[in-house]
């Protein structure tokens, strides 16, 4: 590639960029999963329009694992444990039998009804059986969902992706023959389990590194973080592990870790996680071909996308919830939000770059049936919710916690901003009590700093500088969460931590 070549790659990829960011509040606005314009605009883009021409289905393999990777990682760093710990057990059933379920639930009436063929069926069913955390969410960003329900979909969408992604490569290199059930199994739990712990060892050593390295830029820091969770993928791949499982384990534990400019971190990985984003709607986009569709891919499409959204989903939810006591109110909301996006069309590259016979079917079809029921579901998930009564009204009370390391005197500087609903409206500094030899040393208020008293009353939209020494940082930051959430009488008759 010449330098003039490259130069107009990059002036197109920055107007795709540009214009793909700016259609995120367009979409929003519109109530729909913004993949869809990112679709639009992969086959705007391709060769049946302006005429950019994209059909090499092994890169595309590539670039769309290299991009479900980024995007495990960005969920898994922005995604709170304390919210999705009492779900993940509703997750993990729906991610393993749910979806087991699932595939052989589409798979079977697909072969019967509409006549594909075993492997065709199987792969069909597979490939969307995942849901896809990018297009739910897109969706509910204005919808306060309880944290039951948006814990459920998160560690179900976080989880799913590895065991259908094995199971669709195992199905396209006929490698499905080979074993005994019992074998298939028992590879594919190993694959999962060596995947967890992998990224659950790199998560907490990159936790503890991260927590004591001094690097001389706060830029370094996310990218330091984004680097595990990448090793963590790259690490279980080389061992025969599963690199999705690994990644999106390693980004939960390290999300949630006491690391510098928390905030900061997690914000860069909202920002990775939408280019990867884009760019994989984008590429699927120009692999697609319109006019290669045909009237009986719409018609499988539709017909296998009505199984699974009005049967399969509300049956394979309901048998896995059940067993948690999940009301049925939130089974049906979990049962209707299973959107399927990016992953399914991903999936289908697998059998294209494995040369499986009718593979470009299988990619119109799962095209089809992605964009059709991403346009009956997106924009009905904020009314069926309100519906439903799933959601929590007003903001949240808890409050976001940045921190930056003091290295030459062992402390750390925590920033707390007081969110609309916060109970720490109205509680005078004093009444705060935190550990010893915390304090709050700044506040800024309507944009102007000031040193508080002991009397000083703290309001909404406050930014709080508080230093504690860094022994004291976790009890600091819980006891502030605690006034936030309840009062200044939260943990009244506990012992002041020391």
């Amino acid at each position: 590639m010449s330098i003039e070549e490259l130069d107009g790659v990059l002036l197109a990829s920055a107007g795709v960029l540009l214009a793909s960011i700016l259609a995120v509040r367009l979409s929003v606005r519109a109530g729909f999963p913004s993949l869809l314009v990112y679709l639009g605009l992969g086959v705007l883009l391709g060769e049946s329009v302006i005429g950019i021409q994209f059909d090499d289905p092994e890169v595309a393999h590539a670039l769309g694992f290299a991009a479900l990777m980024l995007i495990l990682a960005e969920g898994g760093l922005t995604t709170k444990w304390a919210e999705i710990r009492p779900a993940m057990g509703v997750g993990l059933l729906l991610a393993t039998v749910g979806v087991t379920a699932s595939v052989a639930l589409v798979a079977v009436p697909v072969h019967y009804l509409l006549g594909l063929e075993w492997q065709l069926a199987v792969l069909l069913g597979a490939a969307t059986s995942a849901t896809d955390a990018a297009a739910v969410f897109s969706v509910l960003r204005g919808v306060p969902l309880r944290a039951s329900v948006r814990g459920t979909l998160e560690s179900e969408s976080g989880l799913n992706d590895a065991p259908v992604i094995l199971l669709v490569s195992l199905v396209s290199t006929d490698a499905i023959n080979d074993h005994a059930p019992l074998v298939l199994a028992a590879i594919i739990i190993g694959e999962l389990v060596g995947g967890g712990i992998i990224g659950y060892l790199v998560g907490r050593a990159g936790g503890w590194v991260m927590a004591r390295a001094a690097l001389p830029s706060a830029g370094l820091y996310p990218l330091a973080v984004l680097a595990f969770a990448v090793l963590a993928y790259a690490g279980a791949a080389a061992l025969h592990a599963s690199g999705f499982v690994a990644v999106y384990l390693a980004a939960l534990v390290l999300g949630n870790a006491e690391l510098p400019h928390r905030t900061a971190t997690r914000s860069f990985a909202e920002g990775v996680g939408w280019l990867a984003q884009i760019g994989l709607f984008v590429m699927l986009g120009l692999l697609a071909w319109p006019g290669r569709f045909e009237w009986w891919h719409a018609y499988v499409g539709l017909v296998a996308g009505a199984i699974l959204t009005f049967v399969v989903r509300p049956l394979t939810v309901s048998l896995c919830a059940s067993w948690f006591r999940v009301p049925w109110r939130e089974q049906a909301f979990i049962g209707w939000a299973g959107l399927r996006g990016a992953v399914p069309i991903v999936l289908t590259t697998i059998p294209l770059a494995e040369d499986v016979p009718k593979a470009e079917d299988l990619f119109d079809i799962v095209f089809v049936l992605v964009v059709i029921f991403t346009l009956v579901q997106g924009p009905t998930l904020p009314w069926v919710a309100r519906r439903l009564e799933v959601t929590e009204e007003g903001e949240a009370r808890d409050v976001d916690i940045e921190a930056a390391p003091l290295e030459r005197v062992s402390a750390d500087l925590l920033e707390i901003r007081v969110p609309p609903r916060s109970r720490l409206h109205g509680v005078e500094v004093g009444e705060l009590r935190l550990p010893v030899g915390a304090s709050v040393s700044l506040i800024v208020r309507a944009g102007e700093p000031f040193v508080p008293g002991v009397s000083t009353r703290l309001e909404r939209g406050d930014a709080l500088l508080v230093v504690t020494p860094r022994a004291m940082r976790s009890a600091t930051e819980r006891r502030l969460r605690a006034v936030s959430r309840r009062g200044r009488l939260a943990g009244w008759y506990e012992p002041r931590q020391r």
